[in-house]
Order: C-alpha cells, then structure tokens, then sequence
C-alpha cells in the first residue's frame, strides 16, 4: 500500500512516512493509492465464534500498515491499545428505539471517541521512532477531545513532545482540565486567543514553513493524520456486525472536522453495506448548508453546548471532496483555493445530486440538544452528552425508513459535559473513579496571541528544538 495527496503534487509515500509526516508537502491529505475491499463472510470466518473487537481490527488495518509492521507486531499494539479501555468490548452498542442504536465510543481513558485511534497512534509512533531512532514534535489543534485524548497518548514518551493548541475559554471545563493537568516534562499546552479553526490554521501553516517543521521535525496527532482515520474504520464495520450481521445500515455522526465520518466512508469504500451517513451539525452548520446547497461557506463560529462541533472549517472534508471529484488533486486543490481567498466553494448540481444518494444532513440547535438529552433520560432512562444528543436529534430528523436501523455514534461522556446534562435533567454525571480528583489537580498551560510567531518561539522554547 501507498499513499497518494489529494492535491495530487506530491509523490506517492508509505505508511511510515505517513504516520510520521501527517500532512503532505503540497499541504494535501494522504489517502490510500486504492481502498481494500473485505468481503464479511471471510471477516466472520477470519473472527471465529467469539469475535473480539482488538482481531477484527487486525483484519481491517492490515492492509494499509503491512509494509511498517509484521502481523505479531501489530496485534501486539492493538492488544496494548485497547488493553486500557473500560468496556470489554471496547465499543458496546445500545438500542435505545426500535431501529435507533448507539454506539458508545467512550469506553477510553479519556471517555472520548478520540481514544479509539489516537491510543493506538500512540503506540504506532512510539514503534516507528525506536525503529528509526528518531525524535519528533507532535503539534495539534484540538476542540475539546482530541487534545486530551493525544496528550494520553504520548504522555512521558522519550522520543516526542506534544504541543496542544486549545481555543482558550471555549472549551469545557472538563476537557480543559484533562489536558492541562498532565504532569508530564513532554507535555506542553498553550490556548490561544480565538476559536478552534485558528488554532487549526496556525498547525497547517507551521506545516507549511519547511524551515520551522524541518527544525523540529513536526508531526500531527489531528485528523489530518491518516492514521487516525484508518483506526476509525474498523467501528464502523464493528457496531454493524454487531447491530445487523453488516448488512443495511444507516450511520449518524456528530460533525465537526469531518474526520470521523469520513472514516464510516472510509469503511463503506471497503465494502461495508451503508445506505446512508448522516451529518450532525450544530448551529455551526457549515456541513448542513453544504449537504444541502451544494455550496460551502464559512462564517463566524458560534459558541454552543457541544464545542468540539463548534468548527467552520473541517479539515477532512478535502478527503471527501478527493473522492466525489474521481481523486482529481488539481480539481480539489482548485475549490480549496477558492475557499481559502473567497470563503466559499461550490460543487455543480449534479455532483450535489450524486452526493444526496449517500449523504444527508441536520442542523440542531441548542434548545433541541436540551430537549433532547431530557427526552432520552425520560424514555430509556441514559444521560447523553450533548454532541451525542445532536447526533441522535438529526438521525431522528432522517429516519424515513424504519425497517433500517441507525447507528449513532455516541461521541463523548456525559461527565465532560455535566453543566449542560445537569440543565436539561437536573442531574450531574459523575467522572468515573480514575478521574474523581480532576477538579482538585493542578493545571499548567500558557496563553498565547492568535499569532504564528509567538506560537512558533514557544515552541521552540519548550522544547529544546
């Protein structure tokens, strides 16, 4: 397997360079030369009678990692992955109505579906730099759950440092303290004075400055990092076998860089039978407007219960377009020029109309999370963060088909979110015991300027580069 740019400048590279680089030279997304196709009667011979979630991942990653890693190897880092997850099965599933299903990706050491990737990111970067004897600079932009997620990650890990930037005041309470409270010499935040897509915007263009991202040999922990797409592959065709045997399925998915649903197409282009993704937005309806017009553009972001979605520009949605366009780089790399100058793009109608065959959306507010989260507590008696409330409102808005069951995936822990639970239900989830004294820790980070510069010289500061 190689991997190709979406922008189509750059040569064709290995997993290992992948994982290591993040972003391509030409400023694209890496994505594989060709998607593997799995069939799933083999999947369920290859899984025997008792199918763990750890040996289908085995079978789904293969492919894309085999030219970095021997088979015992990556089972090896799958079972350390996934070792310190909560749930036995890693990602339980629940029905909560006839044909409505969550999938609770929040079983990981930071309760956020982050953990399911970026644990074994982690450990992928720990193998390939002892391979290799080298050290890197990890650098990411978060919303609320990747920063925590990737600080767990690579935590007291010799050969990196991490750099998290966080948008300062505009995240939850919770998600702030489980990063900024990691006593850890590699661990350095900084939250920036403005919303998530300039923390996002200042990554990219230190990725772009050769000289700064040559310096400390940069690498990235956010979606933009294939290897956090290809782990995310495997809970797709995961909770479908679980739910239907992987036939008809439809998928709904709290949206906010795209990286995660991209990852259920991801699946779907090897084989998974999904009728339909689903998008959930939040009043930063960006995705909905698209989805629905053809057209994207970006506006002011509005803050809202569910801040990780409080995004106007998603990153992996240059990934969709590589695919709907018949992975002409010069054709994205066009639209996305037009949207950095103009602030928009369009597609034509009959690409709109191609895309509405597997594609749908909603736009929720934040009276509809509240009334949604209440509404869940009363009927199945389950407290439901608000990005999954979205999630579950907007799947419900397109549930035209009841004989086909709708997979929501259930983004985050309600306990990272216990203000606007607690509002809608009059109850305060509780953190589970491993994080009950998070209150009471101390917190280190640095607030910075919504400046490239004065990122930069932090950086370099910090860490020694």
């Amino acid at each position: 397997m190689r991997y190709l740019s979406t922008r189509g400048q750059a040569p064709p590279v290995t997993f290992s360079e992948v994982l290591l680089k993040g972003l391509a030279p030409d400023g694209g997304l890496y994505l594989p030369t060709h998607w593997p196709k799995y069939e799933i009667a083999d999947l369920k011979k290859s899984l025997g009678a008792q199918p763990t979630y750890t040996a289908l991942a085995g079978e789904i990653i293969w492919p894309f990692v085999e030219d970095a890693l021997n088979r015992d190897e990556l089972n090896d880092l799958l079972e350390k992955t996934y070792a310190s997850f909560a749930s036995e099965s890693i990602i339980p599933t629940k029905r909560i109505t006839e044909n409505l299903w969550l999938a609770e990706l929040f079983h990981g050491p930071t309760l956020a579906f982050k953990d399911v990737a970026l644990q074994l990111v982690g450990h992928l970067f720990d193998h390939q730099l002892r391979k290799s004897s080298e050290r890197i600079t990890i650098v990411g932009a978060t919303s609320g759950d990747t920063g925590s997620a990737a600080i767990e990650a690579c935590r007291d890990r010799e050969a990196m440092d991490i750099v998290i930037l966080h948008p300062h005041g505009k995240t939850s309470e919770v998600q702030r303290r489980q990063m900024t409270t990691v006593d850890s010499l590699n661990v350095h935040n900084v939250a920036i004075e403005g919303n998530f897509d300039d923390c996002q915007n200042l990554v990219k263009a230190m990725f772009r400055d050769d000289e700064f991202s040559q310096a400390i040999n940069m690498s990235a922990v956010n979606s933009i990092n294939w290897a956090r797409v290809m782990a995310q592959i495997v809970y797709y065709w995961w909770t479908s076998i679980e739910v239907t045997g992987a036939s008809k399925v439809k998928f709904c998915v709290p949206s906010g860089n795209f990286g995660n649903i991209f990852a259920g197409y991801g699946a779907h282009l090897t084989g998974l039978p999904v009728e339909k993704f689903i998008v959930a937005s939040n009043s930063n309806d960006v995705l909905d407007r698209f989805f629905k017009t053809g057209e994207m553009e970006a506006r002011t972001v509005a803050p809202t219960l569910s801040p990780s979605m409080d995004i106007q520009i998603s990153s992996n949605f240059e990934r969709l377009l590589f695919e709907i366009l018949d992975r002409d780089g010069q054709r994205v790399q066009t639209l996305l020029e037009q949207f950095h100058n103009e602030g928009s793009l369009a597609v034509d109608a009959s690409t709109l109309q191609e895309l509405n065959i597997k594609w749908a959306s909603s736009r929720v507010n934040d009276d509809e999370t509240l009334e949604m989260i209440a509404a869940i507590y009363k009927e199945t008696g389950e407290l439901v963060d608000p990005h999954t409330a979205v999630g579950i409102a907007a799947a419900k808005h397109n549930n035209e088909d009841p004989d086909i069951p709708i997979i929501c995936l259930a983004t985050a822990h309600p306990s990272k979110f216990p203000e606007a639970v607690h509002t809608a239900t009059g109850i305060k989830p509780e953190l589970p015991p491993h994080l009950d004294d998070l209150y009471e820790r101390k917190e280190d980070y640095s607030v910075l300027p919504n400046s490239l510069e004065d990122v930069k010289e932090f950086i370099l500061n910090r860490t020694g580069n």
